[in-house]
């Protein structure tokens, strides 16, 4: 006779009703398949009841175990127990249901392998054509901090990976289910064509080895931690982008997302236009939502970003006053920049940028008229929307890689631990908000790092200019920043109508800047320079052993000095 088992491809079932017996005992069949029986046991129960309701109306045969069979059954489900089908109960606590021939037999059997087939016929090893299973809730359970070891082993489940991988693995005739999510989508595909497609299993069979990688890499930590004393770290990173090229032209790269990523990520950045992006676009980008960020989202702020420092930094009442503040913070730099701001791009910003050759711009959103005005620019100039761009950042660590290890941190949260003036000239209150615009301009440049800024309009600040990733901090002033600041205000003076000196002018923007540093001054030339540039205010986080003869030099030159208490290198 012929044995037909649970799974006939749809289009020979009109031809196996009419064959006559033949004398054989094994099973021609292959390709797509009748969905005849499903196992259903989950810890989430989310879902479940209607998607077995929905199977059983497709005359599914449910074989389910423990609680999910009972809440099944309390839901007018017809359920056939696991044990019913082994021919032994559910064992040692529970710990032994699934772990059986009868049950990974029906799951792992190739149905166009006639061995295989004949073997199942002889032990009486009926086909399992769906298994949903989600895991005992490991990472709930050690994630409260009253969990003990013991009571974290019992959350390791056994069975329910095994029954996951050994379906994963024969993807080929069983659909694996781990998600609630993809309920939905099964019932349709059944309702729709009788049949799983074969590539939503491919697609769920990956999806399930993900699952259990992910499990037993939370639960490696845990252990590693509790029984060996040792720290482990496991990352996920999905959908890699191959990049135009590396940080040079010879050098591959690829993107890799993070996993579940929330909020503004370049993970989430949507290209609108634009060649595709290069390492150092990610890199410089990151900086500057990182840059942008800095502020709250209640003024139109932007950033501009070269060679992974702020090159420009400005708030406006509008989008334009802070770009064009941004632009003057350094308009040189800002050739083949990058550009993030946190609101909306509308075209009078697009216009100021005429003639300006950009690499990037970063914005939650861009108005239609400065969308297509930005397009017809340039074919190459990337631009990017990241409608979450305002959301606050919901990842607590940083990563950096090193050859042969990687660090992990704390992001930098906040600008100072304390705000205490330190000279005998008080610090204006009125200059606390440039001051603080100052320091969230200085963390985000490398290290050693100064930044010079100052409100160039009623409650509207600019970095004027910066000093960054020098060997030693006097350079980045004296060399750099202080320098720099005179360069970008001869241009500012050379586009106004004054009544006044360049000198007399610099000496007026100077007498009103702040300048910040990320970390202590270990001399005080640091301020001796900044002194002779005019510069009056100078907020440090304070620390060193010289501290007192910092303070000194400060008195000494009518200096007002405020310590903050927080560093912010950046390497």
């Amino acid at each position: 006779m012929v044995y037909v088992s649970n799974h006939v491809r749809l289009s020979d079932l009109a031809i196996l009703s009419d064959q006559k017996p033949y004398n054989i005992d094994v099973p021609i069949i292959h390709g797509d398949f009748l969905l005849k029986r499903a196992l259903l046991s989950v810890s989430d129960k989310t879902g479940i009841v209607d998607l077995a309701r929905g199977l059983e109306k497709f005359d599914v045969q449910i074989i389910s175990t423990g609680g999910t069979a009972r809440m099944l059954r309390d839901s007018g489900i017809e359920v056939m127990d696991v044990s019913d089908v082994t021919g032994f109960p559910e064992m040692m606590g529970g710990r032994v249901k699934t772990l059986h021939p009868k049950i990974h037999g029906g799951i792992l059997c190739i149905r166009d392998d006639h061995d295989h087939m004949g073997e199942a016929q002889k032990a009486e090893v009926e086909m399992i054509d769906i298994v949903v299973v989600n895991l005992y809730p490991f990472e709930v359970a050690v994630s409260k901090e009253d969990t003990i070891l013991e009571e974290a082993i019992e959350n390791i489940d056994i069975g329910g990976p095994a029954m996951l991988r050994s379906a994963a693995k024969n993807y080929d005739s069983v659909s694996v289910i781990c998600d609630p999510e993809d309920y939905g989508l099964i019932l349709k595909e059944i309702r729709s064509t009788g049949i799983v497609s074969p590539d939503t299993r491919k697609r769920l069979a990956v999806k399930a080895f993900r699952h259990t990688a992910d499990y037993d890499s939370t639960i490696d930590t845990y252990l590693s931690k509790q029984l060996l004393g040792e720290d482990i770290l496991r990352l996920k990173f999905k959908e890699g982008v191959t990049l135009r090229y590396g940080e040079n032209w010879h050098q591959d790269a690829i993107f890799y997302k993070g996993q579940s990523v929330e909020g503004p990520s370049l993970a989430n950045v949507k290209q609108l236009h634009g060649k595709e992006l290069s390492y150092n676009n990610y890199v410089d980008a990151d900086n500057a939502l990182k840059t942008v960020k800095e502020l709250s989202s209640s003024k139109p702020a932007v950033t501009i970003v070269k060679h992974n420092n702020p090159c420009g930094f400005a708030t406006g009442r509008t989008l334009l006053q802070a770009l064009g503040a941004a632009w003057n913070g350094d308009p040189i730099s800002a050739y083949g920049s990058i550009i993030c701001t946190n609101t909306v791009f509308d075209l009078q910003a697009a216009e100021f940028l005429n003639g300006k050759f950009v690499e990037i711009i970063l914005a939650p959103g861009f108005d239609n008229d400065a969308l297509e005005y930005l397009k017809r620019k340039s074919a190459n100039l990337r631009l990017l929307e990241l409608g979450k761009l305002n959301d606050p950042f919901t990842l607590d660590d940083t990563y950096k890689h090193v050859i042969g290890g990687i660090l992990k941190q704390s992001r930098n949260i906040g600008i100072y631990d304390r705000w205490e003036c330190v000279t005998d000239v008080q610090y204006p209150e009125d200059l606390r908000e440039v001051s603080e615009f100052s320091l969230h301009a200085c963390k985000c440049v490398k290290s050693n790092a100064v930044a010079i800024a100052y409100e160039y309009d009623n409650g509207c600040y600019m970095m004027l200019s910066m000093g960054a990733g020098q060997p030693n901090r006097v350079d980045s002033i004296r060399k750099l920043a202080a320098s720099k600041a005179r360069e970008n205000l001869q241009i500012m003076y050379e586009h106004q109508s004054l009544d006044i000196s360049f000198e007399d002018y610099c000496k007026d923007v100077f007498s009103r800047c702040v300048m910040a540093s990320d970390a202590f001054f270990p001399f005080d030339d640091s301020v001796v320079n900044a002194n002779e540039h005019g510069i009056r205010y100078i907020v440090s986080p304070g620390g060193s052993i010289r501290d007192n003869e910092v303070i000194d030099t400060a008195n000494r030159l009518g200096v007002s000095m405020v310590f903050t208490g927080m560093r912010h290198f950046l390497h």
